[in-house]
């Protein structure tokens, strides 16, 4: 992911909402949202090129989320694939604090990371650019290639709007979000961060939905866990046709008595 909005613990009805922007190579192979037959415990999304996923949740209530950490200088050429971070939390066992301690301890032998793991009641975020791991507080935060809730015009644009959402009465508006996830806008040159790449390319990968030769949104998620034990996991993915992103349809699916 490049993009993750979260929600926590602060609606009537959800736990957590979680709204969230994948981006990836155009050509990279992946496989949509399904349970998987080699796991069947993991609700995901699948990169067929490493094995791992970008977001997912269990059977049993755990949710996973990554995201890069963007520092070009510091790129491993031989790092491990970092999606199978999200893999084995999702497939294991371990709490989230248990978990995240062992990835803490061999965190420098990846490339630039940060981890959100744990259940809608507890849900935990580590960052090997950080190096500690924290729980993530009641609130609306923003996550995108930085540290937790910095500050990047994508991150206060997309939580100021999640939050408005999200205190409109009646029904949660899931199109709405989705409609949110959609926004194309760039952000002003003077308020693009500087994190190694070139000015071009920071103004390319600022809006929340990022379209470009090669490189773009694949797929917008959202994840409504609901306080009576009930999930709901949308996934809309997107195909590149001629540059430009094509909506291929909605998987939804329904975890009941997390």
């Amino acid at each position: 992911m490049c993009l993750i909005l979260l929600a926590c613990d602060i609606h009537p009805e959800f736990r957590l909402v979680l709204a969230a922007n994948r981006d990836e190579f155009y050509h990279r192979p992946a496989a949509p949202l399904s349970f998987w037959q080699d796991a069947p415990q993991v609700l995901a999304g699948r990169d067929l090129k490493a094995g791992g996923t970008w977001l997912g949740m269990s059977r049993t209530g755990k949710i996973s989320a990554i995201t890069n950490y963007r520092d070009p200088a510091s790129i491993l050429n031989d790092a491990p694939t970092r999606g199978a971070l999200v893999t084995d939390y999702l497939a294991g066992d371990e709490t989230a604090p248990s978990y995240l301690s062992r990835v803490q301890s061999k965190g420098d032998q990846y490339n630039g990371f940060n981890l959100l793991a744990g259940t809608s009641q507890d849900l935990y975020y580590y960052s090997n650019r950080e190096g500690t791991f924290r729980r993530v507080a009641p609130g609306i935060h923003g996550l995108s290639n930085h540290l937790l809730d910095t500050p990047w015009p994508k991150i206060q644009k997309g939580t100021k709007a999640l939050e408005e959402i999200l205190g409109r009465t009646g029904e949660l508006d899931v199109e709405a979000v989705f409609d949110m996830l959609l926004d194309r806008t760039s952000a002003a040159e003077k308020d693009l961060p500087s994190t190694g790449v070139s000015m071009e390319m920071e103004k390319m990968l600022s809006p929340l939905f990022i379209v470009s030769e090669g490189y773009g949104t694949r797929c917008s998620s959202v994840v409504l866990m609901e306080r009576s034990g009930r999930c709901t996991f949308y996934e809309r993915t997107f195909e590149a046709l001629n540059q430009k992103p094509v909506d291929r349809g909605t998987v939804k699916i329904v975890i009941e008595n997390l």
